[in-house]
């Protein structure tokens, strides 16, 4: 089986950040978002993986993830030429997934236990289709499937009354069945082909399709408070691991990740957290659900519930719920900052 990430898509809801940086390529938990969804499909023992992405990030993604080789995959890149919806996404690699079955995840969608669940499911039973259902609080703002017999039998986008609270997550395994409801389905309000028509096209003509229940949590990543709640609950998984230097003047409690060339002086670091390889944490006081990334600098800062990414600087200020871009700075007297600042931006606070 070989899987489909799908990585397509603008992010306007993700700027300052996607003005610079592809949104699946953010960091969370000190890694970007698709590498977490890459684990995930590796971890269903799928090893060849295509990427759809659109012409204007590609390069960028070949950069951070090359051949996939240091991943434990084989990635090829598909190009999607222009934003027409998942499901023209999806028939952009028809190609390359040929006839057999495959597995689609949406690249900035996030599964406590990954996409095993419904992979298993879809080789045990053998259907058309299997999708990964969530129950949600509030289904009006998802598309919603209505099972019956233990069979999905009918989709609804967004509605206004939802039939049940089975939010459909971004995980499904298709045949190639899909290439010919992608084709016959007419876009949506939207112009754009979607998936949701097309899993109730292969309802309609007779395919099975088989919810699959989603065990865990679900994050998908549209905005930056979500960026920050993915932040928690990937930082909530990390395995403690001290690769870098703290002196004696430092204290180190709960499930830290500190990698290779990270300085921490006269600081206290509280986990979760996370601090990225050559980063720099001095006098400060950091955590817990802080994650720091390569090269940053934090200084006479204390830090909670913040993403800062690389080459960031943090001086002189209590950050808090908070998502720091690259090579951005926060410099002020010891005041209370909260912000969402994007790449080379700079904040300075007056005491």
């Amino acid at each position: 089986m070989k899987a489909v990430v799908l990585c397509g898509g603008e992010g306007t809801r993700l700027r300052p950040f996607t003005f610079t940086q592809a949104k699946h390529l953010l960091p969370v938990a000190g890694r970007p978002v698709v590498e977490h969804a890459l684990g995930a499909v590796r971890g269903a023992g799928i090893r060849d993986v295509a990427i759809v992405v659109s012409p204007s990030v590609e390069g960028q993604f070949r950069e951070r993830l090359g051949d996939g080789a240091r991943l434990g995959l084989h990635l090829s890149y598909v190009l999607q030429p222009e934003p027409k919806g998942l499901a023209h996404a999806v028939l952009c690699a028809e190609e390359y997934v040929g006839d057999e079955p495959f597995l689609v995840y949406l690249g900035d969608n996030l599964l406590e236990k990954g996409v095993t669940g419904v992979v298993d499911l879809f080789r045990s039973r053998e259907p058309s289709a299997a999708v990964a259902l969530c129950p949600v609080e509030d289904p009006r703002r998802f598309g919603v499937a209505v099972i019956e017999g233990g069979r999905l039998v009918r989709l609804v986008e967004k509605p206004k009354d939802p039939p049940s609270d089975l939010a459909i997550v971004g995980a499904y395994v298709f045949t190639p069945v899909l290439f010919q409801a992608a084709r016959e389905v007419k876009p949506s309000f939207r112009g754009e082909l979607e998936l949701t028509d097309c899993l109730q096209w292969l309802v309609d003509h007779g395919h099975p399709v088989l919810p699959s229940p989603v065990d865990g949590w679900w994050q998908d990543v549209g905005r930056p408070e979500d960026l920050l709640a993915a932040n928690r609950l990937l930082l909530g998984q990390v395995e403690p691991r001290v690769e870098g230097q703290a002196d004696g003047d430092s204290m180190i409690e709960g499930p830290v990740v500190i990698e290779r060339g990270v300085q921490v002086s006269g600081s206290r670091v509280s986990g979760p957290a996370f601090i990225g390889a050559g980063a720099v944490v001095e006098r400060s006081t950091v955590g817990p659900h802080v994650a720091i990334g390569p090269r940053a600098v934090v200084r006479r800062a204390a830090i909670a519930r913040a993403i800062v990414m690389d080459e960031a600087r943090i001086e002189g200020v209590a950050l808090q719920d908070s998502v720091i871009g690259r090579r951005a700075a926060v410099r002020g007297g010891r005041v209370a900052v909260q912000t969402w600042l994007g790449d080379d931006g700079e904040v300075r606070v007056e005491p």
